[in-house]
């Protein structure tokens, strides 16, 4: 197997996404990466096995360790964010498991951002704070906020931009600068799986680790459970030694990873509609006298508007709102709603709705919704590839149905 292209400089995104670092099989000549289905590998010798065991010689002996089309979908999502290397993992959370126990030991502070996916925070509060490492969650959103927290026993700065659910934006450049003028051993790790590659990179940006759910964006068609790390050779090297192998073992099969590659051949087509139909729906949901507000990056009334302007390429394809209400009545809009489909995740080609803080989010208590500034009754939207048309006249309807609802007194 042969590596057709190296820097995503060399060709334009798209096709990156479609053809970059594509391995080529020199037996058949198959233009798609075949699926090397397989848990192990033979060697040519004891010598050479015991090297590739110790890490000193290239080459594949185990799955957990490395597979052919494991490594095409990895070089293939390093190109997209501008890393050296990848590591793919059987979940996002996988890959966040394993980023977290490669560089955070008993005793190590890891500085995270008070917004962030529920199970992310689950790991980070339940899981992190019970085998001794010392977690402080903080607004990131306000860099002075990480000058007051940084310490000499740091090892990690945690977040997501936009945030998990409230697309809070933070200024990657800032705070990978500030880190790392404290300390340039501090990792800088951010969640990109909301803006994808294709509208963020933050590894351009001064951090240290990228993470994405594939789940999401990247494979896009809500079929696949995988995640990745993506970063420089050396702490991928880390992440897959001991993250991966020894910590956690959430490997990704290699049919998933297949899956992952085939969605990216349309990614950033996909993430073009997502953004352009997102726009459409927060303009309606703004004018809509049932919505009490909306959370978009692309509002020029959003707090991080001109902030995610200047590190993003378009604004997503992810809206949030609140509803006049409350919770109450988030729930009955989501029961009005026709065409949207009640369910968690995003990213994929159907538009998804769901309710964070009893869904996505229910490991927050709800004074840690609300110190998150997670209000009870928003309401998060993933807007899916259907006509924007579809999308709408859906949220009008439950919308309308509201107002209706309320001047009846019901």
């Amino acid at each position: 197997m042969t590596s057709q292209y190296n820097h995503v400089e060399t060709i334009h995104y798209s096709t990156a996404a479609i053809r970059g670092t594509r391995l080529t099989d020199q037996t058949y000549d198959s233009v798609a990466t075949p699926i090397y289905q397989t848990s192990t590998f033979a060697v040519p010798n004891c010598e050479s096995g015991a090297m590739r065991f110790s890490g000193e010689q290239p080459g594949y002996y185990y799955s957990r360790m490395g597979n052919p089309t494991l490594t095409a979908l990895e070089e293939r999502l390093a190109l997209l964010e501008g890393g050296e290397a990848a590591v793919v993992t059987g979940s996002g959370m996988g890959a966040i498991a394993a980023t977290v126990w490669t560089f955070c030991k008993p005793g190590s502070h890891l500085i995270a951002d008070c917004t962030l996916y529920g199970g992310t925070y689950e790991l980070l509060t339940e899981g992190a704070k019970e085998f001794g490492v010392d977690v402080e969650f903080i607004d990131l959103s306000v860099p002075n906020n990480l000058n007051h927290a940084l310490r000499e026993n740091t090892a990690m700065v945690y977040m997501e931009t936009p945030a998990n659910p409230t697309l809070k934006i933070t200024d990657l450049w800032e705070i990978a600068r500030r880190a790392h003028e404290y300390c340039p051993e501090i990792l800088v790790a951010v969640d990109n799986t909301i803006a994808t590659p294709y509208l963020q990179r933050p590894l351009f940006l001064g951090c240290d680790i990228v993470l994405h759910s594939l789940t999401k964006y990247l494979n896009g068609h809500g079929d696949v459970i995988a995640g990745a790390a993506i970063g420089s050779s050396s702490l991928m090297e880390q992440i897959r030694r001991r993250g991966l192998k020894t910590m956690t073992g959430a490997v990704l099969g290699p049919f998933e990873a297949y899956l992952v590659m085939r969605g990216l051949q349309t990614f950033p087509l996909r993430m073009e509609q997502h953004c352009s139909t997102a726009e459409l729906v927060s303009h309606l949901l703004a004018s809509h006298p049932a919505v009490e507000k909306v959370y978009y990056p692309g509002l020029p009334e959003h707090s991080g508007h001109e902030l995610a302007q200047k590190q993003m390429r378009r604004f997503g394809g992810m809206v949030s709102f609140e509803v006049k209400g409350g919770r109450s009545a988030g729930a009955k809009l989501l029961n009005s709603l026709k065409f949207c489909l009640l369910a968690v995740s995003l990213g994929d080609a159907e538009t998804l709705i769901e309710h964070p803080a009893s869904m996505s989010h229910s490991p927050y208590s709800d004074q840690e919704l609300e110190e998150a500034g997670i209000p009870a009754g928003l309401v998060r939207l993933s807007v899916g590839l259907e006509d924007p048309q579809d999308i709408l006249e859906d949220l009008q309807q439950g919308l309308d149905k509201l107002l209706e609802d309320g001047q009846s007194g019901r």
